[in-house]
């Protein structure tokens, strides 16, 4: 199979004139980054460039300008992202300095596609501390005090950043394998440089900006297809890397309880929709081994991923344990409930709160769970952040009443998928899985 950016840039020079990387993938699961009238959503703090820029709302539009003393900085969004396409419409007043900043933590690294449209600026580097890669070539698709729509693609790890000007391609840029001290996610960023002298009122301004979330993965293990979906690359299948799911069918697994055909398999997707309890359990049993799995909450969902289940019977999330799977933005309100912090999307449900519950997407976006197990130590990683960091399960204490401690559960059984659709979701669907890959250890 040939790599994916090859693809896409044959696709985008044969078809030039429906040309945004946004038609490859689900547009279904486009988020809108602005609402128009308001920054609810972005922040000027928390990022590796925060500065005194200021920035406002005029028109319906973004716009960003110095600050006092000729002040830049960036513009963040509240949220982390690890692994994105984002598309945005860009407008600099002549000369301006800007760019899209991706993975910005205040201790780590990102990394900027620069949109310097000044004299001997560049559009479409790549800068992180220094440059990663010049572009020289870039400014002659940029139009000049007009709109341009800008795309940039962050994903993979190491990060790999690809990039669109007007729906051609721009750049393209892949952290080199030995690369250190760059984060694996952080907040997506939109900049005033500031301290150039430019003259006074000179303004950027940014509309339309819209987020894809894809796959987190691991470059050497994986690739990826226009559709989102991964592919175990050569070296993946040699470390023993194999699909759950062919995508097609449920081949491999069985689903308990009622509810008929609450479980389908559409657009590449296990489909959860309906009432009813159970579980979907692979046939197979697993005892030491690292997983991936991809999964979308719809509102008021409420399941879970099962590890090491018994197949014998009992409750799947204290035969083995269960990686709570919730809808967390809206559950307290809905019910009027107060969640106990071992309930939270990211859990070892019963037990252990996430590290880190900001890791989790909003709904009706994309999450991935990376999983190792061996022996009775624990790691987890949600969208690219960790969240139990080789936890000792034997050691961890059970909270919910009806549980066993680790030391007696399953130390082989099925992965599993929750069924659990409160009734009050209604029949809508509530979540969906891809991406299902698994290696043993």
């Amino acid at each position: 199979m040939a790599p994916v950016w090859i693809v896409l840039c044959l696709a985008l020079s044969l078809h030039a004139q429906t040309t945004r990387p946004a038609s490859r993938f689900d547009a279904s699961t486009w988020r809108p980054l602005f609402d128009g009238t308001s920054l609810d959503g972005w922040t000027t703090k928390g990022g590796r460039y925060d500065g005194g820029a200021v920035w406002t709302v005029e028109d319906g539009v973004i716009v960003g300008r110095e600050g006092p003393n000729h002040a830049g900085g960036l513009l963040y969004t509240t949220t982390s992202h690890a692994s994105f396409v984002l598309s945005l419409d860009v407008a600099l007043d002549d000369p301006f300095d800007s760019g899209v900043f991706v993975h910005m933590t205040p201790k780590a690294k990102g990394a900027q596609v620069t949109l310097d449209a000044v004299d001997g600026g560049e559009i479409g580097g790549i800068y992180s501390d220094g440059w990663l890669k010049h572009h020289p070539d870039g400014k002659a698709g940029w139009k000049v005090g007009d709109w341009n729509r800008v795309e940039v693609r962050c994903a993979g790890w190491p990060m790999r950043l690809e990039s669109w000007l007007n729906g051609a391609p721009l750049s393209t840029w892949t952290m080199p394998a030995d690369a250190v001290g760059f984060a694996p996610t952080g907040l997506i960023g939109i900049q005033v440089h500031g301290n150039r002298n430019d003259p006074p009122g000179k303004r950027a301004r940014f509309r339309n900006l819209r987020l894809l979330e894809l796959p987190v993965f691991d470059t050497k293990d994986f690739t990826m297809d226009d559709g989102g979906l991964l592919v175990p690359t050569a070296d993946g299948r040699a470390r023993g890397w194999r699909p759950l799911f062919d995508g097609r069918s449920l081949e491999g697994w069985t689903v308990t309880g009622g509810g008929g055909d609450a479980v389908v398999v559409k657009d590449g997707a296990i489909v959860v929709e309906g009432h009813g309890d159970g579980e979907l359990r692979t046939v197979e049993e697993f005892g030491d081994f690292e997983c991936v799995v991809d999964f979308r909450i719809g509102r008021m969902a409420n399941s879970g991923l099962f590890l090491r289940a018994d197949p014998k019977g009992g409750n799947p999330a204290f035969s083995g344990c269960e990686l709570q799977i919730l809808d967390d933005f809206n559950w307290e309100k809905e019910t009027g409930s107060t969640l106990k912090p071992w309930q939270f999307t990211g859990s070892l449900y019963g037990s252990l709160p996430p590290s880190d519950r900001r890791a989790v997407a909003p709904v009706g976006m994309w999450n991935t769970y990376r999983v190792v197990y061996k022996g009775h130590r624990l790691d987890v990683e949600l969208n690219g952040v960790k969240i139990h960091d080789a936890v000792d399960t034997h050691a961890v204490p059970v909270e919910s009443s009806g549980s066993k401690p680790f030391a007696e559960r399953a130390r082989r059984g099925f992965i599993g998928l929750q069924r659990h659709s409160p009734g009050h979701a209604g029949r809508s669907e509530t979540l969906r899985f891809r991406n299902i890959f698994v290696r043993t250890l």
